[in-house]
């Protein structure tokens, strides 16, 4: 009698019913899988044991991998999430009372499930902004009151490179920022689950707009750069952060089997595979952005600057279009809606993906 296949040996043979490999959307950079140069250093750190809870070989080391971008004083705390990261950086750089001024697009604000203020205790003090940027004018409606014990405290301003409009502060814009909050006593916070996108559309190091423009503390991305799992927070101002390793651990961010998250970042940082990738879906989402220009009835409503292109056609065409390849609404009162590319997005991909547009634009106008 033949021995039954196992688990594996089933799961490829039935992993073409499971999902097409082939398949790929419009919705999210979180939709690609893992970069395959990432599965192999995930591979590499296999076997055998290493100490627990970051004290292995590859949290260390990437110590220095961070450094060499950052500055000799940046320390990385590997997370298991964006939200997580951005809670957790938020809590080192502010007290019980205190408050975040931010973007109203920003995603702690709109797409963390009130996890800032359900779990970090902060207050969000959200400002209108028309691109996703703050500047010094926006943050000071926001920052007052600072002595005024019936009103949360302004503590920190909190930043999003890319924001989550697509657009990209420049470096010059990160240390106005930067300047004006810290002379209000305030610390400033990046979330960059896109910084990386950002490098590669400024085409400058990451050090530019974090480090040299005075950023304290900033969110690293990884997951939509073509890791498996796993973020990082990066302090980069030790004199204003306090406690992380205590809030990462209370903030069930603490990894036991850290070294598989640090690895990923490794193969990400060493090299140049977190820019080879950013560079690719910027590029993707450049390719998409001069094609759709140029099929009437589609609006490209915002500057493309990162892996991002968002756009307004009519709803019913993006309704039969989401049939077709998934991708988000983004404004339901405007239509407007978000397209994204990833580091495996091809070219043949948005070529389809914009002749699928066409189509369905000029049956729409029979």
């Amino acid at each position: 009698m033949a021995d039954a296949p196992t688990v594996t040996e089933q799961l490829a043979s039935d992993a073409v019913r499971r999902h097409d490999p082939q398949v790929r959307g419009f919705a999210s950079d979180n939709y690609a899988g893992a970069h395959p140069e990432v599965l192999t250093a995930l591979a590499l750190a296999n076997g055998g044991h290493q100490v627990s809870y970051g004290e292995d070989a590859y949290t260390a080391h990437l110590q220095e991998v961070f450094r060499g971008h950052f500055g000799p004083t940046a320390e990385v705390f590997p997370v298991f999430n964006g939200t997580g990261a951005n809670v957790t950086a938020l809590q080192s750089v502010t007290e019980r009372w205190g408050g975040v001024i931010c973007a109203e697009s920003a995603h702690i604000n709109t797409d963390e499930c009130g996890a800032p203020e359900r779990v970090g205790g902060l207050k969000l003090l959200t400002v209108p902004t028309p691109d996703g940027k703050l500047t010094p004018g926006l943050i000071d409606r926001q920052a007052f009151g600072f002595t005024d014990e019936h009103r949360a405290q302004p503590q920190v301003v909190s930043i999003t490179q890319t924001t989550e409009l697509g657009t990209c502060y420049t470096p010059e814009e990160i240390k106005a920022i930067c300047d004006h909050a810290h002379e209000l006593g305030m610390a400033v916070h990046l979330d960059g689950a896109r910084l990386a996108n950002a490098a590669a559309f400024l085409d400058v190091p990451a050090a530019r707009f974090t480090t040299e423009a005075g950023v304290d503390i900033l969110s690293f991305g990884g997951t939509k750069n073509g890791l498996l799992f796993g973020e990082c927070v990066v302090v980069l101002s030790p004199e204003r952060v306090r406690a992380m390793p205590y809030l990462r651990k209370a903030g069930m961010q603490l990894a036991s089997k850290m070294r598989f998250v640090s690895v990923q970042f490794e193969a990400l940082l060493a090299g140049d595979l977190w820019l080879r990738s950013a560079r690719h879906a910027n590029a993707m989402a450049r390719r998409l952005d001069r094609a759709v220009r140029q099929i009437p009835g589609v609006q490209v409503v915002r500057p493309v600057e990162s892996n991002a292109v968002f756009a307004v056609l009519p709803r019913e065409v993006s309704e039969r279009l989401q049939k077709r390849y998934r991708f988000y609404f983004w404004n339901e009162a405007t239509g407007e809606v978000r397209w994204m590319c990833a580091f495996d997005t091809t070219e043949q991909d948005v070529d389809g993906f914009a002749a699928a547009i066409a189509e369905e634009l000029q049956e729409y106008a029979l």
